[in-house]
């Protein structure tokens, strides 16, 4: 743990080599890395953590009151701690607070992967009205009947996400994790739609980029994370064949594979991925 006037912070490390910080999604803990984690065999020192108001990192916003600002605190303190340029990793709403800490620029990072990141904002600031308005029409849909005593709304965004049925099909100790963890969850898409992206402040990104998506994600998700992978200079891009947003969970080692090759690269000072690696079928 990280002990901060302001609360404790999750932190914890396993492995040796490079140093890589796994940045978890919403509704979820550092334990959600464990799959991919798995398929390195100690190839890396792994960082993990947590975001604000999930597993033991305590809650530091307030509807209101909830600027991404606050993720960008926490998660820079854990890339302290872990000492020394790190590779960045952040999936779903990780991976938005992780462009977030890059775009600051204030710790050091040697390269950057974003997987699925909510960057609703880059969709709105580019014109793509249909795929914002996705988003905004899910978003207010869900805090809306979770507002009227729906205990289990948030399994409209999971299955936003994943596609019809997705929520039911987990495990219910996972379904029960995201209905406790609503309200920390209804937070991070105020944080997210109060970021604003643009293509000239993505142009600040120097550090070799990865920008991932599933197959089959829902359409504004891959759009929204197509734009980041075009507007963040020479940004590698790949998609992974037959996944979905929670590809961390159910592609693992398409996704270890992935991040792995970038992190190598990168470690050479080379991109990861061209352009050209838009249809990459990863999961073969």
């Amino acid at each position: 743990m990280i002990y901060e006037t302001r609360g404790l912070i999750d932190y914890q490390e396993a492995g040796k080599g490079p140093t890589v910080v796994l940045v978890p999604g919403s509704c979820s803990t550092g334990a959600a890395w464990r799959p991919v984690m798995g398929h390195w065999q100690d190839q890396f020192r792994c960082v993990t953590t947590s975001l604000l108001g999930y597993g033991d990192t305590a809650e530091r916003r307030a509807s209101g009151d909830a600027d991404i600002e606050y993720e960008r605190e926490i998660l820079e303190a854990v890339i302290r701690r872990a000492g020394g340029p790190v590779h960045l990793v952040g999936h779903s709403f990780g991976g938005l607070t992780a462009l977030a800490v890059a775009l600051r620029g204030r710790v050091p990072l040697l390269s950057l992967t974003i997987a699925e990141a909510p960057a609703m904002e880059i969709l709105r600031d580019t014109g793509e009205k249909q795929h914002y308005d996705a988003f905004r029409k899910m978003s207010g849909a869900y805090s809306a009947a979770f507002r009227g005593g729906e205990t289990d709304a948030i399994a409209r965004m999971v299955d936003f996400y994943g596609g019809a049925g997705t929520f039911a099909a987990w495990p219910q100790r996972v379904r029960d994790y995201a209905v406790e963890t609503t309200q920390a969850n209804l937070l991070d898409w105020e944080s997210a739609y109060g970021f604003r992206l643009t293509p000239a402040s993505l142009a600040t990104v120097k550090i070799p980029t990865l920008v991932v998506w599933g197959e089959t994600s829902h359409p504004a998700v891959r759009r929204a994370n197509d734009l980041l992978s075009r507007c963040i200079p020479h940004a590698g891009r790949a998609t992974i064949e037959g996944a979905a947003h929670f590809m961390i969970a159910t592609h693992p080692k398409q996704f270890a594979d992935l991040v792995a090759h970038h992190v190598g690269q990168s470690s050479l000072g080379q991109s990861s991925l061209g352009q050209s690696g838009l249809a990459l079928a990863a999961a073969r």
